[in-house]
């Protein structure tokens, strides 16, 4: 991964942010972000910006743009394929219990989910496809993937722009907070199913 990072930073600059744009879009669509996360591409365009390859704005939109893009094929595809399209991916890259975090997510917060889901890799890839699966009405969707898009991409760009030839250090940092994040998620949707029970029996 480290190797193909430093390949896309050797790249000419239009076919590198192409790569900024591409990858975000690809992580959620084709399940790329099991094998590159596509936070490293938003890191790698700041990176871009650092070393005066690329403006800073050009690499922030190209990956906020490509999330936003991303994000929205994969709910079509989760709400058209659904179910049929999971069972077919390898169990090595869709582990079982990710779905079913994606799945109580998307339940437990509904369009919050996408948001929240930004910031952790395995949420990012799955909750868009089960928010289709839903049938979440798209206008909500889209306006939480949006958010979340310019919060997360625009975010990860601008700390590679800050972060220059320290990126790898900062992208081990950002997968450590992400998986905090993943199991707070867990924690509070453990919680709050426990609590519901709690009341259901009371009553």
């Amino acid at each position: 991964m480290t190797a193909l990072a430093k390949a896309i930073l050797d790249l000419p600059a239009a076919v590198a942010l192409l790569f900024v744009f591409l990858l975000p879009a690809l992580e959620a669509s084709a399940f790329v972000g099991f094998v590159f996360p596509g936070e490293i591409a938003a890191l790698l365009g700041g990176v871009l910006a650092h070393q005066g390859k690329i403006p800073l704005w050009a690499a922030i939109v190209a990956a906020v743009s490509g999330a936003i893009v991303g994000d929205s094929i994969g709910y079509a595809v989760g709400r058209r394929y659904g179910e049929a399209l999971l069972s077919h991916v390898p169990k090595r890259l869709l582990k079982p219990e990710h779905v079913e975090r994606s799945k109580k997510a998307v339940n437990r917060l509904g369009g919050k989910a996408v948001f929240v889901g930004r910031f952790t890799a395995a949420l990012r890839v799955l909750v868009p496809g089960m928010c289709g699966m839903a049938r979440m009405p798209y206008g909500r969707f889209l306006l939480w993937n949006v958010a979340g898009a310019v919060v997360w991409a625009g975010g990860c760009v601008v700390l590679g722009y800050l972060a220059g030839s320290s990126w790898e250090r900062l992208h081990r940092q950002l997968s450590t907070a992400g998986l905090i994040a993943l199991g707070v998620v867990a924690c509070v949707g453990a919680i709050v199913i426990v609590m519901r029970r709690h009341r259901a029996r009371a009553d």
